[in-house]
């Protein structure tokens, strides 16, 4: 079994010490039909009955799960008590809250957090149905702030297989770079793409019908959307968006370039001109990334720089977090929008791995967008893809 599940279920234990919260209670059943977003990193397998994984800020680790279920729970090395039952969960559960006899139980919704929102309205139900006449439904808290820090704040073992993805995605980019030429199609690009998927043994990071994201031109539609026949032609910019899943762990990157017109030694000065405002947008939203600061900040930095260089603002965020999935949840780099919730407001953290993304039009050529992604250190932010700081010129 991987070290990450122990290492995440002790890091959930000093995050409940930290925030002072006596008990997460992670509830869940049939999870091949509906899994807890939070399971992957507290478990690592599906669960098929009404199973309880309950964690303490004292440090003890329950795992009460069906009887067919608990070698496994066992083999996690995560669980110190596994307590495998028969015909209702129940008894093991009370016994153990009893005992316990925490002040709040925090459930994983949120109203803010798709990924601390793993509790259905059925199972809520049914929960309180175990709880009956106990004290335990007047305790329960969200435990979103905890499943944010939790996928937020990556553990050495984390940042390593992000940064193993991305080398991977910037040996594609590389390739794709060589292979792209004059009146190819999106759809082609995209092609080459997915055979170097093949070649790596690594999977798309997002859904493969728009993983890549390729746009040619000024025609092209932006946004998550899959590629077209639209051809890529001299004069003309050309975006990608790609990333990969290696051992879990996902890349997400944008890059640039630009299809020398007949007769241009270098692009417009317009299309340099937008690419140099897209690499300053997000050399300045890093340069401030720092523990503390909240994502809110970071983003109306990045939006500033694009709009006194004269372009429209964005109207999606800065950044967001990766991980386990390309948009792994928690805070973000963005505005108050309603949307957004409370999620632009919490602050970084050491560990938190974040893209900054940064766009805008260059009319009559194209989308110009960047992405890089980067680590949250104690002293600031540092790089974990290589940035591109000059168009790929073909």
């Amino acid at each position: 079994m991987s070290n990450i599940i122990q290492e995440k279920v002790d890091q959930a234990i000093q995050i409940l010490e930290e925030m002072k919260i006596d008990l997460w209670l992670t509830f869940v059943r049939e999870t091949t039909a509906a899994s807890d977003p939070v399971l992957p990193l507290i478990y690592g397998h599906d669960l098929t009955w009404q199973s309880a994984l309950i964690l303490t800020r004292g440090g003890e680790r329950f795992a009460i799960v069906g009887q067919f279920e608990a070698e496994t729970a066992r083999r996690t090395g995560a669980y110190t008590t596994v307590l495998p039952y028969d015909e209702s969960v129940s008894p093991a559960l009370l016994h153990t809250l009893e005992r316990i006899y925490p002040r709040q139980i925090a459930l994983n919704y949120s109203l803010n957090d798709p990924y601390a929102d793993g509790l259905g309205s059925g199972m809520h139900q049914l929960l309180l149905d175990h709880f009956g006449e106990t004290p335990w439904e007047q305790r329960i808290i969200s435990a979103e702030m905890i499943i944010a820090a939790l996928r937020g704040r990556k553990t050495p073992t984390e940042v390593k297989r992000i940064k193993t993805a991305i080398a991977t995605t910037e040996e594609i980019y590389r390739r794709t770079f060589d292979y792209v030429k004059e009146k190819m199609s999106e759809v082609h690009i995209s092609e080459f793409m997915h055979s170097q998927l093949t070649e790596f043994k690594v999977k798309e990071a997002w859904e493969i019908g728009h993983c890549p994201i390729v746009n040619a031109g000024s025609h092209s539609s932006v946004g998550h959307v899959g590629p077209t026949d639209t051809k890529v032609m001299r004069g003309q910019l050309l975006h990608i968006d790609f990333g990969v899943k290696q051992d879990d762990y996902c890349s997400d990157i944008q890059r640039m370039v630009y299809f020398l017109d007949t007769g241009e030694t270098a692009p417009p000065k317009v299309v340099q001109h937008g690419f140099d405002t897209i690499v300053r947008a997000i050399q300045e939203a890093v340069s401030a990334m720092k523990p503390g600061v909240p994502g809110v900040e970071i983003d109306a930095i990045a939006r500033r720089v694009v709009t006194e260089a004269g372009y429209p603002e964005f109207k999606y965020a800065t950044g967001h977090h990766l991980g386990r999935n390309a948009h792994d949840g928690a805070g973000i780099l963005g505005p108050r929008w309603e949307r957004y919730g409370k999620t632009p407001d919490y602050p970084l953290e050491a560990g938190n791995v974040f893209t900054v993304e940064p766009g805008l039009m260059v009319p009559a050529y194209g989308y110009m967008g960047l992405e890089e992604d980067v680590l949250v250190t104690e002293s600031g932010a540092e790089f974990l893809t290589t940035p591109q700081t000059e168009l790929v010129l073909k």
